[in-house]
């Protein structure tokens, strides 16, 4: 590099330059081939993409699958479905609007939930066992009415759902 040039003039001067100008003209060839050949590999990989997502997306045939059968029954965890924490006899929901009030008076909102327990009740006008999800307040009151059916008469509650 000459240093009686300045940096913008250096700066242009390169610019002038071609990029092979300092190389070797043998040398300078063989950079052009590898690009070449690197285009064509690259070339080569997109066609290959767009066959494989042309496919995947079924630009093309659409794939033949099976049909499902949805008549079999499940059970076990994966028939599990997620209920609301609600007493199926009276009703009662998880109060949301409760707070903590501590020593320092700070209210911090909390959830009091229903206190809810599984329960089997035989029910003589269905001639089975029901298996309810209730609250220890809904237990109380069938005890109270002397049986399930007469509870669930008395709350509207259809028995053939459980």
């Amino acid at each position: 590099h000459n240093p009686s040039l300045t940096f913008g003039q250096r700066v242009k001067k390169e610019k002038n330059n071609h990029h092979h100008a300092d190389i070797p003209k043998p040398r300078a060839q063989q950079i052009d081939k590898v690009f070449a050949m690197m285009r064509s590999v690259l070339a080569v990989l997109l066609l290959a993409v767009f066959a494989v997502s042309a496919s995947a997306f079924s630009l093309g045939q659409p794939l033949q699958t099976a049909p499902r059968q949805e008549s079999r029954t499940r059970s076990g965890a994966s028939s599990m479905v997620m209920r609301a924490r609600v007493c199926d006899l009276l009703g009662k929901r998880p109060n949301r609007q409760a707070r903590v009030v501590t020593f320092s008076h700070k209210r911090n909102k909390k959830v009091q939930h229903v206190n809810l327990q599984w329960k089997r009740y035989y029910s003589d006008e269905l001639g089975r066992n029901i298996r309810l999800r209730l609250s220890t307040k809904g237990m109380k009151t069938v005890n109270k009415y002397g049986s399930i059916d007469a509870a669930a008469r008395k709350f509207g509650l259809d028995l053939t759902k459980f």
